[in-house]
């Protein structure tokens, strides 16, 4: 690895996140994987988990360079942590399949994210 492809950013309220979990049924199993959800249900504070991952998924796409579209899928986005509780990006599906031909070589996904009351955020750095 000796080179970086894209970094991104991003920043959510967390309050819309909660108004998009109540209002839209859908909106959960459109945006999350199964595995998000599940890890984010058991947390004290669920809706800053599933707001902060929301952020890592934004930020993925800025780094990416072509947001959300061409068949990638936010709920093929993963947000995990390790043993330890570092958060990484685990790619699914199609979208594992596009973002290989994108980047064509190996690569890392580089993940930060936090919350403070009101906002989550997350960085990714994607090298090569």
């Amino acid at each position: 690895m000796n080179g970086i492809f894209g970094v991104g950013i991003d920043i959510v309220d967390i309050l819309r996140i909660k108004n998009s979990l109540n209002k839209n049924k859908k909106f959960k199993k459109n945006i999350f994987s199964l595995t998000e959800i599940k890890t984010s249900e058991k947390k004290i504070n669920k809706i800053s988990s599933f707001a902060k991952r929301f952020a890592a998924k934004e930020a993925f796409s800025k780094a990416l360079g072509i947001g959300i579209s061409n068949g990638i899928s936010f709920n093929e986005i993963s947000v995990n942590n390790n043993s330890k509780g570092k958060p990484y990006i685990q790619l699914l599906g199609k979208t594992k399949l596009i973002v290989n031909r994108i980047l064509k070589k190996k690569y890392k996904i580089f993940l930060s994210i936090s919350d403070e009351k009101k906002y989550a955020l997350a960085t990714v750095t994607i090298s090569y």
